[in-house]
């Protein structure tokens, strides 16, 4: 089974579909923004990806009160939440602006107002936070959009899987197996779910959605059959802000994009054969013909 976004089709053999997450790494700067745009189009992404939220709904209770640092100064955590959402202008300024970088662009809607927002500006997708998976309200909602839905799978069991899929459906599902830690560490990656989810979701396209430092596991993910990979970017990791440290600065991005293409080239079709650049060292070093 295959799933198509904007232009792009996912699945059935055709290139990785590569999610550059801007997320909350703009700090609630347009201009960052569109440099981080600008970023995932010159590395040859395809799509990138932010986070909306309506703050006094999708920010837990016992954390809203709670002080939190920031370049503005001491604020409330519910506080910090509204000073780096983007509204409906905003969007639509990075949304054009994407758009003509020649990247698919949308969100991750963490309430049921936000997935109506999205809707508004007419996104070609919706993704699903790992934190959301449980969220079944909001599952239903975004199900009830008729739109493509990518859905990462991180800090969940098997069977809070099955149950979002069972509301969610499978026709329109990209899977992307996820750990949720920032950064994540290499024993915590178990690359092999994306197998395990492949048999168990057969037809589901699976992907990988990372978080650790550094190409290889991504890399590593996509030679184990992983259709699409979504990492965090930014312009640099010391950047202030939760998720920079385990995000991919430009030169790791275009390297990322690069290595893929490399990997998806070498696969090759799995047919045993005896390629042209062999026949010259066959003639010169096999000793028995056949």
């Amino acid at each position: 089974m295959t799933v198509s976004i904007g232009s792009h089709v996912i699945g059935g053999g055709r290139p990785a579909y590569v999610i550059a997450e801007i997320g909350l790494n703009h700090n609630g700067d347009v201009e960052i923004a569109k440099k981080l745009i600008d970023v995932a189009a010159d590395a040859g992404a395809n799509a990138v990806k932010f986070q909306k939220r309506t703050p006094e709904i999708s920010t837990p209770q016992h954390m809203r009160d709670v002080p939190r640092e920031t370049p503005w100064g001491t604020m409330t955590y519910l506080d910090y939440r509204y000073k780096v959402e983007f509204e409906r202008d905003e969007y639509v300024e990075i949304g054009d602006y994407a758009t003509l970088r020649g990247l698919d662009w949308f969100a991750s809607p963490w309430d049921v107002p936000s997935v109506a927002f999205l809707e508004d500006l007419n996104v070609v997708a919706h993704k699903v936070a790992s934190a959301s998976l449980t969220d079944l309200e909001l599952l239903a909602a975004l199900r009830d959009t008729g739109k493509p839905i990518i859905l990462s799978t991180g800090m969940s069991t098997i069977e809070q899987i099955d149950r979002a899929l069972e509301v969610l459906g499978t026709d329109r599902v990209v899977l992307m197996h996820a750990t949720s830690t920032y950064p994540m560490e290499p024993e915590e990656a178990n690359l092999r779910v994306i197998t395990t989810l492949r048999d168990r979701y057969p037809g589901v396209p699976i992907g990988y959605s990372g978080h650790e430092r550094g190409l290889q596991i991504s890399l590593a993910a996509i030679a184990l059959g992983a259709v699409a990979v979504e990492r965090h970017i930014t312009l640099d990791r010391t950047m202030w802000g939760s998720d920079h440290a385990a995000s991919l600065e430009p030169a790791g991005l275009q390297h990322l994009v690069r290595d893929i293409r490399v990997i998806e080239t070498a696969l090759g079709d799995g047919v045993k054969r005896v390629f042209p650049g062999e026949q010259a060292p066959m003639a010169k070093l096999r000793r028995v013909p056949a």
